[in-house]
């Protein structure tokens, strides 16, 4: 019955579910390094996101929770923290940048800094937004899903036949009040996390921030919530894995409210384009 738990669903949802987020950093981390600058990242987001992530991976350990937990936990700290290191390196490097531009010689900051010049580079005229398809984006979307839903299901055929004919036995969870707590807690930050960038996106219009990184993000909790669901349906299980379940679930609802910012900035840029368009 399934209320007593289908192992080789839960298995499959947590391949999908790791396959998103052994790619979902990937799209920022290039965003970055191509801008040479983190700044569409709130520090605070990631901050938190990597506290989250070692106090969730340190309750998973403690409670002896499925593999497909504690892999995804310790995957998680090291990404958050080379997107940390992302964003002071390129803050360093621009600093280091500005400071060699100051000790230049006079003449060469007369010709850099001429009052006829314009501050930024170009010819002067104000910015105007490019217009970029917004079917484009979507077929990027549905893509990347069917490509780590491909993947997930090719490292699930694979599990599954590496161990056909041996039954595996399931770690014995643990209902620990400091597993508990710290599930909890990491849950409560993934959501917190979650409230600086949107704040960011308000003041950056989601500039420098790849979609892609909320896209894998909604897709890998909501596996991975399947996935411990699909495990068992028993009291005791959920039990144990209920601040994991919460956190994944309901960091969720942010994320695509993010996606939301993304595709409302979006469409406010092409109208102005269109608006500057037609006005030439």
């Amino acid at each position: 019955m399934f209320y007593e738990g289908n192992q080789e669903l839960s298995n499959f949802f947590g391949w999908v579910s790791i396959a998103c987020w052994l790619v979902v950093y990937s799209p920022q981390i290039i965003e970055n390094y191509q801008l040479q600058s983190g700044e569409g990242l709130s520090v605070s987001f990631v901050a938190i996101w990597l506290v989250g992530d070692v106090c969730n991976l340190s309750g998973a350990l403690l409670a002896n929770l499925i593999p497909t937990i504690i892999i995804l936990g310790t995957y998680y700290s090291v990404c958050d923290a080379i997107l940390l290191f992302q964003i002071y390196y390129y803050r360093w490097k621009r600093a280091r940048r500005s400071a060699r531009l100051l000790l230049a010689d006079e003449a060469a900051e007369s010709v850099l800094y001429d009052e006829a010049s314009p501050l930024l580079p170009g010819d002067g005229r104000a910015d105007v937004p490019k217009k970029k398809s917004m079917s484009m984006d979507t077929l990027k979307f549905i893509t990347a899903l069917l490509f780590v839903f491909g993947v997930g299901l090719a490292a699930w055929a694979v599990d599954r036949h590496i161990h056909r004919g041996s039954p595996r036995s399931k770690p014995a969870e643990v209902i620990e009040w400091r597993s508990q707590v710290l599930g909890w807690f990491s849950a409560a930050l993934f959501l917190g996390a979650r409230i600086p960038q949107i704040v960011k996106n308000l003041s950056t219009r989601c500039e420098g921030l790849s979609p892609f990184l909320f896209v894998y993000s909604i897709t890998g909790n909501t596996t991975y919530a399947i996935s411990i669901l699909a495990a068992s349906l028993n009291i005791k299980h959920i039990a144990a894995n209920a601040p994991w379940i919460a956190g994944s679930a309901l960091t969720v609802f942010l994320d695509l409210f993010v996606l939301y910012q993304f595709f409302r900035f979006r469409l406010e840029d092409d109208r102005r384009a269109d608006a500057l368009e037609r006005s030439e």
